[in-house]
């Protein structure tokens, strides 16, 4: 049994034309008791309400979130109603109660591609201000993930404190679940994660780490990557803390941890996911990076989500490379269970590995950032955005916030996804939707005509990507 939120086609509009449109996750998964926060994501209503809600649950009509919890498994059902002010669209939910989470691929932020070594609480939660003030977290972007460099002091055989500039972890969770959104942060089960600062495991007595007065940051105890590698501390520790680890960020009261190293072995995956599942609340098992496709059928039912590349860079080269290589994984695929692509390389971006205050543009012309954000949708992929949200153009909002690549992304996320026809200049893919719509991406440096099993012949510039319904 699992708790699930499944929207329904729409019931009613109250007049002809465009309607409210809920394009969000169609299915939310939750465990008995433990705590639910779901902004619905809705394009083009100025007001939402829960019409029924069973007894546990509770909806915040100013932020859309429905908030509470559900000890009993079962089926339960939810009514929404979305209004534009003229059209009225009313939803049905159904709420099931059991063990799955994460049963549509996460929509959020990141901070790696943007603050990287700069990132703080206060940075982050101006991030989840400014979700709500662009309204990309009704567009269903919620996550607010805290990546790298966040961690501190760890007191002997403890939980891993925050460093300085995070001086109320648990404040900050509460600061980002008041706004119907939820929190992130980042580890990995090595000694030293790959930014130089304490992993989830540890040696006695730390031998490896550098003297202070050669660190960039007093917390960066393993130096700036490759500083793990040259220092030996890429791999497990003689003591394993991450259990530990894990009831402190339940505590806080984080839903989501990227946990990081390489190669994503099954072992280790089994004994991080344990001690996720030990803790008395939902959080998202985020696998990173490069996980073997070997692996695949063991890794996609022990964690919600697994990087299936390493890092991703805001190149076409990039962009084109990891694209091709997702028609491998395509089987690993499944209600609850996610490839990731890593983050989209869209809007005003960072360095990795340095602390930005300052943003440039990505390298990807407008163009590819189409064709990335399509294709993400087609795979069902998470949409993690890392932009500057506070240089927010017209056209990067337009992108990220429309309401037909969210819906194929989130709405029909576990809809039957084929590849129809693959040459080395392009390649088709089928999503099975009420009808079946096709994603057309010509990865060449030509254009390219493209035949549909309809018969039907269409024409894309190079690096493009068309939606055929």
């Amino acid at each position: 049994m699992r708790l699930t939120f499944l929207i329904g086609a729409a019931l009613a509009a109250a007049a002809a034309g465009a309607a409210p449109r809920f394009i969000g996750a169609t299915e939310y998964g939750v465990r008995p008791g433990h705590e639910i926060i779901w902004r619905v994501p809705v394009h083009g209503a100025t007001a939402v309400e829960a019409v029924s809600l069973p007894e546990g649950l509770t909806f915040e009509a100013a932020r859309r979130t429905l908030r509470g919890t559900l000890s009993e498994p079962g089926d339960h059902t939810v009514r929404l109603r979305a209004t534009d002010g003229e059209t009225m669209t009313e939803e049905r939910l159904t709420v099931r109660v059991g063990e799955a989470i994460c049963l549509a691929p996460p929509m959020g932020w990141s901070s790696w591609y943007s603050f990287s070594e700069a990132v703080s609480q206060e940075g982050m939660e101006r991030v989840a201000r400014r979700l709500e003030e662009t309204g990309l977290a009704d567009a269903g972007y919620v996550y607010v993930n805290i990546d790298d460099c966040w961690q501190g002091e760890r007191p002997a055989g403890q939980a891993l404190r925050p460093n300085d500039r995070f001086p109320d972890m648990a404040a900050f969770c509460a600061a980002v679940h008041a706004r119907g959104l939820k929190a992130g942060l980042y580890t990995s089960p090595w000694i030293s994660t790959y930014a130089g600062f304490r992993g989830s495991s540890a040696d006695d007595g730390e031998p490896n780490a550098l003297p202070p007065e050669k660190r960039l940051q007093p917390w960066q105890i393993y130096g700036r990557w490759p500083g793990l590698e040259r220092n030996r501390v890429n791999r497990p520790g003689k003591h394993w803390l991450f259990g530990k680890d894990a009831a402190q960020w339940a505590a806080w009261g984080f839903d989501y941890v990227k946990v990081d190293w390489k190669p994503n072995d099954v072992p280790t995956t089994r004994r991080v996911a344990a001690d996720l599942r030990a803790v008395g609340r939902d959080i998202v098992l985020s696998l990173s990076n490069a996980a073997p496709l070997a692996e695949a059928p063991a890794l996609s039912r022990l964690a919600q989500l697994w990087r299936t590349t390493g890092d991703i860079q805001d190149t076409w080269r990039s962009v084109r490379a990891i694209g091709r290589a997702q028609l491998d994984w395509l089987p690993f695929r499944s209600k609850g269970h996610w490839n990731d692509p890593d983050i989209l390389q869209i809007g005003r971006l960072g360095t990795p590995n340095r602390p930005n205050l300052t943003f440039r543009p990505t390298r990807l012309t407008p163009a590819e950032q189409r064709y990335q954000m399509t294709l993400w949708a087609f795979l069902s992929a998470p949409l993690i955005v890392s932009c500057d949200l506070d240089a927010l153009d017209p056209e990067t909002h337009a992108l990220l916030t429309d309401p037909d690549l969210i819906a194929l992304d989130q709405r029909h996320a576990a809809a039957p996804l084929t590849l129809v026809r693959e040459t080395d200049a392009w390649f088709v893919l089928r999503k099975d939707l009420p009808e079946p719509c096709y994603g057309l991406f010509n990865d060449s440096d030509a254009p390219q005509t493209i035949a549909l099993p309809d018969g039907s012949a269409h024409t894309l510039a190079p690096h493009t990507a068309k939606v055929v319904r």
